[in-house]
């Protein structure tokens, strides 16, 4: 099936630059939702031409609400001033045409959690785009060379893995694929460091660094949980309290949003075939009835309804 997002062209490609470093100066965003318009906030802020692209001007309004709220709240709490919010805004473009993406030095994929769309995503994006640009999967778990076979440039690929709020987490998880050259990933880290971020690098394997050990942590917490070892409260208090953990397990289930886990969970299991990593069923049950955490009010805690953004 097509994807929403415009008609794609072949653009006339420019030589590669094998000897000198590009510096990344205009990025595109792919999906304004909640990790994408952080992205995207991430990368006007540290005075980037950011364009974002979505599939609907709903979403796309969605996005840009989202990222005006977030300035507002820095505005408000001292740590911008009314210049700095007019700069960034400046550097904000939004289009529901990927077309607008054809010019960009990189562009980081933030859309659905599925294999399928985004392999037929960065097709049409390695259409749209110079040859120079570097394309980038923010995905948690997906095998990013898999992303990558869709091109005819798997050495300008790679993983850029934002962790949410993107504006507040410092982490920037760069992927490395067996295809991905040397430069690529040079212009990459370079990129992250501009925005602010540590930067560590991992292989392309399922969950990489993080998901890779935070799983099997937070699928114990719910298997205890589930079989009245514990309460939820205690469970959260003991790891806050007893291992300096911002937020218990459970807690951060629910932030995360129970359905991604569990497509994590369904993702890693597929590939070590771990019982660590196979959801336990009463995330299977929570996400069937609608239970997903902040983003639907209700998870493993009850919340109010300004939580559900």
């Amino acid at each position: 099936m097509d994807h929403p997002l415009g008609a794609t062209r072949r653009v006339t490609r420019t030589t590669r630059v094998a000897e000198r470093e590009m510096e990344i100066r205009t990025v595109g965003i792919v999906g304004a939702g909640l990790m994408g318009s952080g992205i995207a906030e991430v990368c006007a802020r540290s005075g980037l031409r950011t364009r974002v692209a979505e599939s609907s001007d709903a979403a796309l309004a969605a996005g840009r609400s989202r990222v005006e709220r977030s300035l507002e709240r820095g505005r408000s709490g001292g740590k911008l001033s009314d210049e700095d919010v007019a700069r960034i805004s400046g550097e904000l473009s939004f289009s529901t045409d990927l077309e607008e993406l054809s010019d960009c030095d990189m562009v980081v994929e933030a859309i659905v959690e599925r294999l399928p769309d985004k392999v037929e995503l960065f097709g049409k994006l390695d259409r749209i785009v110079a040859e120079h640009s570097i394309l980038a999967s923010n995905t948690s778990s997906l095998p990013i060379i898999e992303i990558a076979r869709a091109t005819n440039r798997p050495d300008r690929v790679i993983g850029t893995h934002f962790f949410n709020p993107a504006p507040v987490m410092m982490l920037l998880e760069v992927v490395r694929t067996i295809a991905t050259s040397d430069q690529t990933l040079n212009e990459t880290r370079a990129l992250g460091e501009k925005l602010g971020k540590r930067v560590i690098i991992a292989q392309d394997r399922g969950g990489f660094i993080v998901n890779l050990l935070l799983i099997p942590f937070l699928n114990s917490a719910v298997r205890l949980y589930e079989s009245g070892f514990a309460t939820k409260e205690d469970i959260d208090e003991g790891m806050k309290l007893g291992c300096g953990h911002p937020m218990g397990p459970l807690q951060l289930l629910d932030y995360i949003g129970l359905d991604t886990a569990l497509f994590v969970c369904d993702a890693l299991y597929q590939e070590y075939a771990i019982r660590d990593y196979a959801a336990p069923p009463l995330l299977k049950r929570m996400v069937a009835a609608g239970y997903l955490g902040r983003k639907s009010g209700r998870g493993f805690y009850e919340y109010e309804a300004s939580h559900q953004r």
